[in-house]
């Protein structure tokens, strides 16, 4: 698989061609993607002809469209079977895409599709890297609605916990900020607070966002919905998100699901405001989108409203974030689920 190999090496794919076919598969893959080997007009029909079982570590298995044509989600199946979403939004200033770091999630977020699932693999980074790829090559021929052509953003926000598959996430990021060009400060990466993961990334070169998924405030509330604050607690992390701040120079974002009865109390818009004024965070606060698996459901939009217009008087800045694709199952590990509960089990 050619985005199992990392950039540098793909001439060792190629032992009989000329050096600079290398270089000419090397901006197919990472500089100008195409979707299909045949598109790669520079490169000779027999050579066309032996990448193209190679060329993605995936196969697209079900592609929805929503929100007028401007949010695509895509559901991917690896060579072995392991399905892994992506998400394409555009948006007049910007293309973000959502991707994947992991197939399922270890973390166990009560009210997340992919931790229902349960945690069966890391991503490998070519297999990160190529959904950035991907994204880009459908977009040179199917733009979003006015949209960037091309994906400006890129989130760690799909199935998985990024930070627990550090040393594919970081290889990812290199790849996508060294060899695609996209700049650190356009991507994301998320966390519900893997600490030692936090602690490492300020020691990688590249200025990338942070964003934490807070979710509650209190210790007991906040273990319940998020399990790994058990082993990480809440203290620890905003201090590892305030160590990041400080050594990068970015601001944190603060995420936060929104779940009726759960947590979305003053008390909690209190103590969230608290934290995002200790570290000068921006709060992202978006409506649960339930999922089949969980008895959790949204707040009424009052409560919604009541609970942002706490947080601005009490000083935090703060965003109301757009719920993008619920009728394409565009929350993480939706479709996923939609297309488990669809298949014939003899299928696997």
């Amino acid at each position: 698989m050619l985005y199992l190999t990392e950039p540098e090496s793909l001439g060792d794919l190629l032992p009989n061609e000329p050096s600079y076919r290398t270089n000419q598969l090397r901006d197919w893959l990472y500089t100008t993607p195409v979707l299909t080997a045949n598109e790669m007009t520079n490169l000779p029909k027999p050579l066309r002809d032996a990448i193209d079982p190679q060329h993605w570590p995936f196969d697209l298995d079900i592609e929805q469209t929503a929100d007028r044509g401007q949010t695509k989600k895509w559901l991917f199946r690896c060579k072995d079977g392991s399905p892994i979403e992506s998400v394409l939004m555009g948006y007049a200033n910007r293309t973000t895409l959502c991707i994947s770091s992991q197939v399922g999630c270890a973390m166990g977020c009560t009210f997340c599709a992919t931790g229902q699932f349960g945690f069966d693999r890391h991503l490998d980074a070519g297999e990160i890297t190529a959904q950035v790829a991907y994204a880009n090559a459908f977009l040179a021929t199917t733009p979003l609605p006015r949209s960037p052509e091309r994906v400006t953003n890129v989130v760690f926000m799909g199935m998985g916990e990024p930070l627990a598959n550090y040393r594919n996430t970081t290889e990812s990021l290199r790849r996508m900020i060294e060899v695609m060009g996209i700049s650190a400060r356009s991507i994301t990466v998320s966390t519900v607070g893997f600490v030692p993961g936090m602690w490492k990334l300020i020691e990688e070169p590249w200025p990338v966002n942070l964003a934490v998924s807070l979710h509650s405030t209190i210790p007991s509330e906040r273990t319940k919905l998020v399990p790994i604050n058990k082993r990480y607690p809440i203290d620890d992390v905003v201090e590892a998100a305030l160590a990041y701040y400080k050594a990068k120079g970015r601001r944190i974002s603060l995420e936060w699901t929104l779940i009726a009865d759960e947590n979305d109390s003053d008390e909690e818009a209190v103590g969230l405001a608290r934290i995002a004024r200790y570290l000068s965070a921006h709060v992202n606060v978006i409506e649960l989108n339930p999922t089949p698996l969980s008895m959790d459901r949204p707040p009424d939009h009052d409560h919604v409203r009541r609970f942002v217009g706490t947080l601005k008087r009490e000083g935090a800045n703060v965003t109301l974030r757009d719920t993008r694709g619920q009728d394409i199952d565009a929350a993480c590990g939706q479709l996923r689920l939609r297309a488990a509960s669809t298949r014939d089990p003899q299928d696997g």
